[in-house]
């Protein structure tokens, strides 16, 4: 399982927009600036986060890029899968005929990796950009901890 540059960097660029752009539209070259990332792969990217309403764009000499979503509503698993980022946990793919061994069987660990997915699937759609900036991520994925499951029982 991989998380590209894409998500990572839709996410980056994102949080970046939502900590710096108060005061309206922001050049995609001051986010490259910042972050570190290649303009032109910054423009490829916010075309896809625009198509999916996740930002709004204002042209000109002042233009930029602003949200088009309060920091508190863009949730992480939305502009991952923005930009066409697919976090695959399982060799196959879902609904198939076709298991993880590329026959109908499935492989040993199979629902080990499923799970894992459906995780980060919940986890990515319960944090938001707004949590990003406030630093409340740290310690979210502890719900499921098993020093708190073995506490519950």
């Amino acid at each position: 399982m991989r998380l590209t540059t894409k998500g990572r960097y839709a996410v980056t660029a994102m949080a970046d927009l939502a900590a710096n752009g108060g005061d309206g539209p922001t050049a995609l070259s001051d986010i490259a600036l910042r972050q570190g990332i290649s303009l032109s792969y910054l423009e490829k990217l916010f075309s896809k986060l625009r198509r999916a309403g996740l930002v709004s764009s204002a042209r000109g000499a002042d233009g930029g890029y602003f949200l088009a979503v309060a920091p508190s509503e863009a949730r992480i698993a939305d502009i991952v899968a923005a930009v066409d980022e697919h976090i695959k946990t399982t060799a196959c793919s879902p609904g198939s005929g076709s298991g993880c061994t590329g026959t109908s069987a499935r492989c040993l660990t199979h629902d080990l990796w499923d799970e894992l997915g459906r995780q980060i699937d919940i986890f990515l759609n319960a944090v938001t950009l707004d949590d990003v900036l406030a630093k409340r991520v740290a310690g979210m994925a502890s719900v499921n901890s098993p020093s708190r499951i073995e506490a519950a029982q």
